[in-house]
């Protein structure tokens, strides 16, 4: 298991590579990055990713800890990025593991529906005409209710 919070850059060819080469007796892995995605009209310049440290930590190894009860995991993998990140950048990364590839798709879809809607991140956009914090979206919210 491991959750990391992070500033800096890394390589998801590297992480996803490195999570494989543990997982000895899994049959799976499913991974799943998440990139800054440009605003609707192309005019996003950057988006400042804020959280507690400490609290961000805690709160992500609570909700691995529920992936694991819930299904039968090898090994859980969180990375997710803090600060300030251009569009394209990966902002995130998750990956699961497990004997049988269900198990390993349904906890990382469950792992992405809890950190799009619960993960204690506070995102805010910048365009030239100014800044605006990200609300949530209603289509996120109906994503973790299904579990």
């Amino acid at each position: 298991m491991a959750v990391q919070v992070q500033k800096e850059a890394f390589d998801v060819g590297a992480e996803v590579n490195c999570f494989t080469a543990g997982c000895k007796d899994a049959g799976a892995v499913v991974s799943f990055t998440g990139i800054v995605r440009n605003n609707a009209d192309g005019t996003l310049q950057r988006m400042q990713i804020e959280h507690y440290p400490g609290m961000t930590e805690k709160a992500l190894a609570g909700i691995e800890a529920q992936a694991r009860d819930r299904w039968p995991l090898q090994d859980v993998l969180i990375i997710h990025r803090h600060g300030d990140l251009a569009p394209g950048e990966v902002i995130m990364m998750v990956a699961t593991a497990s004997k049988h590839r269900m198990a390993a798709f349904e906890a990382a879809e469950f792992l992405m529906d809890y950190l799009k809607s619960r993960a204690p991140f506070w995102k805010q956009e910048f365009t030239a005409q100014g800044s605006d914090w990200v609300a949530a979206k209603d289509v996120d919210e109906d994503a973790l209710k299904r579990w």
